[in-house]
């Protein structure tokens, strides 16, 4: 076909868009969006039922919505650059009991070491709660016996014993895995049965935690596996080529070739989409997010514009599992309440949903005649003094949260949670009077009990973050967000923001994730030569996880007191996304710091400015000088309460941070609180926070100013630490 010419003689050749889409699966509905790659904006949505109940499980609900969008929006299989979708299925498997019968074949070298090694390889079941556990049958070869004939052996013995999956587990595995591969080259190359190698998931010592961590992977693998091939199938069947990226619960993605091999690392995915859609509308590094849906809210930290990771607890255990931090509360949108005379006792538990009530603001005003109190238990052995209101009709309805800020007309028109205040009133006035109060009263009390159990646990993760309190920042995301994040914000004295399209945030979060993998080691007093070896190791991860190599970024973190060494990177896919953001002018983001900092424009001034960052700063009083780090974007990288900040060159950092590390030091009566350090290096911040050795701060530093041109002018923030 020959090019086109426009009138001026010139060649016009048709771009074609290129979409990411992005699928999020939830309780209820599994939603599809597709985001415009060169502009990120949506341009489709989707939406279908979760298939629980489907032969395929919830896989079969993401084709569907995969290929409804597509369909309902025109999308072409060639213009789709990108698809990830989040799952449930490894949390679900673990919640319902939907495993494998996992066999364990250890091996260690002999004498004492070996008898430790082999008690800690000898797996009991792992309780998963309501009579559900994963079987463990295990096998024990010394290093001694160790051979070919051996290991099948034993894998045959538990194979009659029910085993359905093998882990492979050895001491110091993550020293030298050699035998646990020589394990797996048996059980899974020759007899066919899917293996999981306990060093490959992770390279952590505690053989028992390790070994655990590979049981639980084993268990779910068969499912996971099913799920994944029927998914990577309908999408290829759709035409569309790319690779199938699945959500990490680290807020991460990789390629389903890799989730195959490491299912468990997809635990909590879900509420990992919508932390990482957050952070796409978020402007502050620092904040909490607050996902709430009917039945309940997830709350975890931003800090530092990452998401807070931990390691998961499965039957109570500790695992080697890294996902969001994230507390998990029964009081939500429709969350129903429970009172007595005196006053309202308790909100939640029991949702609308569970009793199979409708939420009274939802209720067509007009339906709401000759309202009547009953108090009923939702579930057998559920108190009896939740609130059902029943109506002339026979109806029964209830009271929730979503309805009280509706009465109290905290709710703009514009969210999800917004309905009939004024049938809201009428339901709740036979509770007022049951009371001896209003209704408006009544309202603020439901609100105030929500309140008092969601907020300790906000600052419980502040304190535990060191997330300093005029830094929290709440982001609501949800469809019931609005019902409850601006009472909370309120009465915590904090901003809040409802991102937009808070709706389909997690769908935008899968969407847009980066590639992320994670690697840990045991290593006593690192070098130089151990930090550029890690972060070598983290970055071929990534790579291997889907990521452009040239997009790979890595921070290293060292735990001092477990001699924990851990580098965390972060990539791009291939086609990576193009921030078109508009950049922010000066006059912006000194309005954007100044309302971050709760102050006036004139109040505060720029100490230090790269092309690609600006650092506002109270003008200085004589007292501490809080820190914003501001991008050209207008986001604000960094967030600290007292700092100092510098302009250098490569060359000059060492003199400068040395003479922080005293300056900024805070004495305390049993302690010597040494600051946190921030550099502004091209368009990146680099953290280099938590350490307490003037050396080891530098060693990390000198990694990355070593691959970088001695004249380029950085900038160097240190920031007090006060916890």
């Amino acid at each position: 076909m020959l090019p086109e010419w426009n009138r001026r003689g010139i060649m016009s050749i048709e771009i074609k868009r290129q979409v990411r889409m992005g699928i999020d699966v939830g309780g209820t509905h599994t939603k599809a969006v597709a985001i415009d790659n060169a502009t990120q904006k949506i341009i489709g949505k989707a939406s279908v039922k979760t298939t629980h109940d489907d032969e395929y499980g919830v896989a079969a609900g993401v084709v569907q919505a995969f290929q409804k969008c597509m369909e309902q929006h025109g999308i072409a299989p060639e213009e789709v650059i990108f698809v990830a979708h989040s799952t449930t299925q490894a949390t679900n498997a673990l919640v319902e009991g939907d495993v494998a019968k996992v066999g364990i074949i250890g091996t260690s070298e002999g004498g004492i070491q070996g008898l430790l090694a082999k008690i800690q390889m000898k797996l009991g079941n792992i309780d998963l709660g309501n009579g559900r556990k994963i079987e463990i049958v295990n096998r024990y070869i010394p290093e001694g016996k160790f051979s070919h004939d051996s290991v099948e052996q034993a894998a045959k013995e538990l194979r009659a014993e029910g085993a359905e999956v093998f882990v492979a587990t050895q001491a110091f595995g993550v020293d030298d895995m050699a035998e646990e591969q020589n394990i797996a080259s048996v059980t899974k190359d020759e007899m066919g049965v899917e293996t999981t190698m306990a060093s490959e998931i992770t390279k952590l010592y505690g053989l028992t935690r390790r070994t655990r961590t590979a049981a639980i992977n084993a268990s779910i693998l068969p499912k996971m596996l099913n799920t994944a091939n029927q998914t990577e199938y309908s999408v290829r069947t759709a035409g569309v080529t790319v690779p199938l990226m699945i959500m990490r619960g680290d807020g991460g993605v990789m390629e389903i070739t890799e989730m195959k091999k490491r299912p468990v690392l997809t635990m909590l995915s879900g509420p990992a989409a919508s932390v990482m859609g957050s952070l796409v509308y978020l402007r502050a590094s620092n904040g909490v997010y607050f996902e709430v849906g009917g039945t309940t809210v997830n709350i975890g930290v931003i800090k530092d514009g990452r998401p807070a990771i931990d390691y998961s607890i499965v039957g109570g255990h500790r695992t080697y599992i890294t996902s969001l931090d994230v507390r998990v509360m029964g009081v939500a949108g429709g969350s129903m309440i429970r009172v007595s005379e005196k006053g309202v006792k308790d909100v939640g538990p029991r949702s609308a949903h569970i009793a199979g009530l409708e939420y009274a603001v939802f209720t067509p005003e007009e339906e709401i005649v000759d309202p009547k109190l009953e108090l009923f238990s939702p579930r057998p052995g559920d108190p009896s003094d939740y609130v059902c209101i029943r109506l002339a009709s026979g109806k029964r309805i209830t009271i929730t949260n979503t309805c009280a800020a509706n009465v109290l007309g905290l709710i703009d028109p514009q969210y999800f949670s917004y309905g009939n205040a004024a049938a809201a009133r009428k339901a709740m006035q036979p509770v007022a009077d049951y009371m001896g109060t209003t209704v408006e009263d009544v309202a603020r009390q439901i609100l105030t009990r929500a309140y008092e159990k969601i907020s300790p646990v906000i600052f419980e993760l502040a304190d535990k973050y060191k997330l300093e309190r005029d830094m929290i920042h709440l982001v609501g995301v949800g469809g019931g967000a609005a019902a409850l994040i601006g009472f909370c914000a309120e009465k915590m004295g904090v901003h809040y923001s409802i991102p937009e399209n808070a709706e389909v945030i997690s769908s935008i979060g899968v969407a847009l994730a980066m590639v992320r993998d994670v690697v840990e080691r045991t290593v006593p007093n690192p070098t130089a030569d151990d930090i550029r070896a890690i972060k070598q190791e983290a970055i071929d991860k990534a790579v291997e996880s889907g990521a452009a190599p040239d997009t790979v970024e890595v921070h290293i973190e060292i735990d001092a007191q477990t001699s924990k060494l851990t580098a965390i990177a972060s990539g791009s896919t291939e086609v990576k996304a193009q921030d078109l953001m508009a950049e922010c002018s000066e006059e912006e983001a000194h309005a954007i710091a100044a309302e971050d900092m709760k102050t006036t424009v004139d109040a505060i001034e720029v100490t230090a400015h790269s092309p690609n960052f600006r650092i506002f700063q109270p003008k200085d009083t004589g007292g501490a000088r809080a820190v914003r780090i501001v991008d050209k974007k207008g986001f604000i990288k960094v967030q600290r309460a007292d700092a100092k900040a510098a302009a250098t060159r490569v060359t000059g950092y060492r003199g400068v941070v040395t003479q922080m590390w005293e300056e900024l030091a805070v004495y305390k009566a049993d302690a010597i609180l040494r600051p946190d350090y921030y550099i502004c290096a091209g368009a990146r911040v680099m953290d280099f926070s938590g350490s307490t050795e003037l050396d080891r701060v530098l060693m990390l530093m000198d990694v990355e100013m070593q691959a970088m041109d001695a004249s380029m002018e950085i900038l160097v923030v240190g920031a007090r630490t006060m916890m």
